[in-house]
């Protein structure tokens, strides 16, 4: 029925074939072989009729009936699909990509006779194939359909299959297959022949939409194999996408860019993935035309070369290496766009990006160098003097390739010294100079040169090797470039930069090794003119390259030209700038040992005199060179210079040249203190008694403060000398002289505070100074004072109580000599004339107070002696009120520790000799000294309480409430008071010297008794006991 109603009604019956084609193949599994063969009739009849819109309707029943489980139906299925063959062109080509995938699938069915069908089917396909090359190998191609291991044998006959006629619709749906089944290969052979043919297969079809149908399948294979491992692989991938988009456009991929450029910037893949995008990029872009390409350049690619990810960046750096050479000359307008991506690259802290931009480099020179060299050489030239040493070497890497490109050397090559390389190199250099001119080529090679002499040795080593294979003869092309290299090698003088500066020095002595004579008239006088027209850098620079040249030079070459040498260097080494000065005085040194002394006499006389003019710029600069000159010849010149600077009358001039001259040489300058210092305090002594003038006070001032230089500069190792020249003259007859020597220790020690280094050397420092205490001149003392002052104030209290015993053994017998000479051994008033001035006491008193606040027990009774010695023999006037205050209250605060009796004696004496000098001063400390007193009387030594009883008697005169005191004593003398301290002193002890200490009280102090029961009580307790 459905045969008659398709036969009949024809192309109106195809809305209903849709609905009853599943329960036709369905019958196809019948048991009844009438029924199948009646649903095989039918199915005839309707595939017959149906039009090329029927063919799309009944399409997608035909391929789920592919899929049923019954085998009938599924060759029945086949059947349909194989008898589509016969449909016309235009069907026949957009069914025929969904055909035959499914066909191949039959191949694997484990029913024969599906696979049989299937076979049959495609063999139906081959028989309408038109193309007569594709129908001759047709046998092969459905072989590697059939049995897999005949991929790569259809590949192959592909390929070698030369094509004359197009290939139509059957022939790409058997075609496709096998180069679906290639690209998944594992094999890299396989894979490559796969990806060549996808991307010619655009070239050999008559209407390119008829490949469309098949991207879905190949173009995820196409980009699977981009970014395989194999380079050759890749390669030819991104060509074949290349040519695909040539075929059919750009928008035939919306998606491929944005994955390529994603790939690109991923963080996770590879390399090798991020290499393969670039070049399937690169060629996309060539694919789609030089606008696109310069506006995805500029807008996408470029702006990520300083992208914080070293992924993305190299990404970048990758297309830069595969753009150039699929581009060919239409990358010239992005060369300058493109420069800074590489140099950067060049530069970067990752070593796989730096790698990938030299690779990229090596490519833009070798395919655009000779076009371009102008828009890249500049850059290249610009990075040979970059900061960074990789960017050098490869900025030399790359030149090398350019010169070798243009003149057709071949650079780093293992022996370079044999006559064809030599004549090689002849021919290279005459073909730069042809194509670069010849002022270009001299610029080059002095740039090339002055990298030979770079700080870092694989620098040095790539110039080397660019050097030789485009240069025969070394000293020929210096002498012709000779004027370019010098002009380079003094703007790296000039530049400032460290590195450059060593660099250009460096190449400056090579020059003149090499060329001596030639070279030195030429290079002299720039740098004489750089030295005096330019500024602290290039100044700093010529330093630097006189001092190659001079240390290069024979001395048959110095002694040529060692008149404007000696002048230059003696300019140079008096400049203001103290980096310039450094620097000169290396060339000094470099000039000193090629020519010895002369350079001493030709320079340092012209110093001296020029020390002495009017002019204080000239003074200034002579000073500076001077100072440069001892820097590295001290001891030479110590003996010449030091006595003319030292003779009398000592000049402000002189006076400043030493100061400078101890900041040059502080580990030589104290081997000459046996002369300066006399001199220096011999003429501050002569400043005494002299009525001066401004030009005198100008002169004195000058010459102290370069002695406090002198002091301050000198080293460790020369400060005992210091100390022992100054100590020789504290003794001097003259008063002015000892004034002067005692300022000098005071100098000395103020300007050494920091160092700290002569605390080994106080006690010869005390020594003078206290015996300066004796001194009969006012001017001395006070002079002195000062300088005990400074000492107790730069040295730290606790180093000086380490001199605490020495300080009062000097002291002690100091003043017993001062009464021997005055006559008398007793004891006798004498005053000591440097503790009877105002504050004469003031510097001692920190020393003692460290002592007896801090000190063991020895430090605090040698300390507590010491202070009542102090006080014996200084008058009552210059023990000021605030003064007794300061030495009372840490003698009160620690007489009451538990203090050996050696240590309470010497401090209740003290305390005694304190209320002695002080008087009323002291009223309000009255309590405080009768608290202390009354507890002596219970110790348990017997002298500590005499010294308490006496010092009672002197409390009185200032006490002026007596009672309580005597009652405490009457209650002390009964008993009553006893405590454990007294019962193990002896309670009758201390009855009895708190009863002589009553009495004490009574005859100083009865006087001022007001209570009426106070005398009887005492005179009752007297008679109890």
């Amino acid at each position: 029925a459905i045969e008659l109603l398709s036969d009949r009604l024809k192309l109106l019956f195809e809305p209903y074939v849709i609905v009853l084609l599943p329960a036709l193949l369905k019958a196809f599994s019948d048991s009844s072989d009438h029924v199948r063969s009646a649903a095989d009739k039918a199915v005839s009849q309707i595939m017959g009729k149906l039009s090329g819109h029927g063919v799309k309707l009944v399409m997608p029943a035909v391929l789920e009936a592919f899929d049923d489980p019954e085998w009938r139906t599924k060759q029945a299925s086949i059947l349909m699909l194989g008898s589509m063959s016969h449909c016309a062109p235009k069907q026949l080509a957009s069914c025929l990509p969904k055909v035959v995938p499914k066909l191949t699938e039959a191949f694997s069915d484990t029913h024969p006779k599906v696979k049989s069908s299937a076979e049959d089917a495609l063999g139906e396909i081959c028989k309408v194939i038109k193309n007569p090359e594709i129908s001759g190998i047709s046998p092969t191609l459905v072989g590697a359909l059939t049995d897999s291991s005949g991929t790569l044998r259809a590949l192959e006959a592909l390929i070698e299959t030369e094509f004359v006629h197009a290939i139509d619709a059957p022939s790409l749906s058997i075609i496709v297959p096998v180069v679906h089944r290639g690209l998944r290969d594992r094999a890299a052979t396989t894979k490559r022949y796969a990806a060549l043919i996808s991307g010619n297969i655009c070239t050999m079809i008559n209407d390119a939409r008829d490949f469309v149908p098949y991207l879905p399948i190949l173009l995820p294979d196409l980009k699977a194999t981009l970014l395989d491992p194999i380079p050759d692989v890749r390669s030819i991938s991104a060509k074949s996408l290349g040519s695909l988009t040539r075929g059919l456009g750009e928008a035939t991929f919306p998606e491929l860019r944005p994955w390529l450029l994603d790939t690109l910037r991923s963080d996770t893949g590879s390399s090798v993935e991020r290499s393969g995008a670039a070049q399937g990029l690169s060629e996309i872009l060539v694919a789609s035309g030089a606008r696109l390409t310069e506006n995805v350049m500029l807008n996408e690619i470029l702006p990520l070369k300083s992208h914080p990810k070293a992924q993305t960046r190299e990404g970048v750096l990758w297309v830069l290496t595969f753009l150039p050479s699929a581009l060919g000359q239409a990358f010239s307008s992005l060369i300058d766009e493109s420069l800074p991506a590489l140099l950067s690259g060049l530069a970067d802290d990752n070593e796989t990006v730096r790698e990938v931009a030299l690779r990229a480099g090596r490519v833009l020179v070798r395919s655009h160098g000779k076009a371009n060299k102008d828009k890249i050489l500049p850059s290249l030239e610009e990075g040979l003097s970059d900061e960074d040493y990789r960017i050098r070497v490869a900025s030399l890497t790359l030149l090398g390739d350019l010169l070798g490109l243009l003149s057709g050397a071949k650079v780093g090559k293992a022996n370079t010294d044999t006559q064809d390389d030599i004549r090689q190199a002849e021919r290279a250099q005459a073909q730069i100079a042809l194509s670069l001119g010849n002022e270009t080529r001299k610029r080059v090679l002095s740039s090339l040169y002055l990298a030979r002499s770079d700080t870092a040795a694989v620098v040095r080593q790539s110039a080397v090797q660019v050097w030789k294979a485009v240069v025969s003869v070394t000293v020929r092309t210096l002498r012709e470039i000779l004027s370019d290299l010098i002009t380079q090698i003094v703007t790296a003088l000039a530049s400032g930069d460290p590195e450059r500066t060593q660099v250009a020095g460096r190449c400056l002595g090579d020059i003149v090794q090499k060329l001596g004579d030639a070279v030195l008239p030429q290079i002299i006088p720039v740098l004489r003119d750089n030295l005096y027209d330019g500024d602290e850098y290039t100044r700093q620079g010529v330093c630097v390259g006189l001092a190659e040249v001079i240390n290069c030079s024979s001395k048959e070459q110095m002694a040529k030209y060692i008149e404007i040498l000696v002048k230059v260097v003696q300019d140079a080494i008096s400049d203001e700038d103290d980096e310039v000065r450094r620097l000169a005085s290396q060339c000094f040194q470099n000039l000193y040992n090629a020519v010895g002394a002369r350079t001493l006499e030709e320079i340092v006389p012209s110093l001296l005199v020029a020390m002495e003019s009017e002019d204080d710029n000239t003074k200034a600069r002579a000073l500076n060179g001077m100072t440069g000159i001892l820097s590295v010849r001290s001891r030479e010149l110590f003996p010449y210079i030091i006595p003319r600077l030292l003779k009398p009358p000592l000049t402000a001039s002189h006076a400043d040249a030493l100061g400078s001259i101890s900041g040059a040489t502080p580990q030589t300058i104290h081997t000459n203190f046996n002369r300066i210092v006399p001199t220096f305090i011999s003429e501050l002594a002569s400043f005494s008694d002299m009525d001066m003038d401004d030009e005198e006070k100008e002169r004195e001032e000058a010459i102290r403060r370069n002695f406090s230089a002198l002091c301050r500069n000198v080293d460790t190792v020369g400060v005992p000398l210091l100390i022992s020249e100054i100590s020789n003259k504290c003794t001097s007859d003259k008063e002015s002289v000892r004034k002067e020597s005692c300022w000098s220790y005071q100098a000395m020690i103020e300007g050494r505070k920091s160092q700290a280094d002569y605390y080994e050397y106080v006690p010869v420092i005390l020594r003078e100074l206290l015996h300066r205490l004796n001194d009969d001149s006012t001017i001395v003392l006070k002079a002195n004072q000062k300088a005990l002052g400074a000492l107790t104030t730069c040295v730290p209290a606790e180093s000086l109580v380490e001199h605490l015993g020495y300080i009062k053994n000097v002291i002690g017998s100091m003043v017993s000599d001062a009464r021997y000479r005055k006559g008398g051994v007793g004891d006798g008033d004498f005053f000591l004339p440097g503790l009877n001035i105002p504050k004469g006491m003031e510097p001692l008193l920190p020393i003692y107070q460290r002592g007896v606040l801090y000190g063991d027990a020895a430090v605090r009774e040698t300390a507590a002696t010491g202070l009542g010695e102090l006080i014996k023999v200084t008058q009552t006037k210059f023990l000021a009120g605030p003064f007794l205050i300061k030495l009372t209250g840490p003698l009160l605060r620690i007489v009451g520790d538990r203090n050996p009796s050696n240590v309470k004696i010497a401090i209740v004496q003290t305390l005694g000799l304190i209320l002695t000098k002080g008087g009323p001063v002291l009223r309000a400390f009255v309590p405080q000294f009768q608290t202390t007193f009354v507890k002596a009387l219970s110790d348990p030594s017997r002298q500590v309480r005499i010294e308490a009883i006496k010092a009672l008697a002197l409390l009185m005169p200032l006490s002026t409430r007596v009672d309580p005191l005597i009652k405490e004593l009457v209650s002390t003398s009964l008993g009553n008071g006893s405590s454990a301290t007294a019962e193990s002193a002896g309670l009758v002890a201390i009855q009895t010297a708190t009863l002589e200490a009553l009495a004490v009280v009574l005859k100083h102090g009865g006087k001022k008794v007001k209570i009426a029961e106070s005398i009887p009580n005492s005179l009752d307790a007297g008679t109890d006991l």
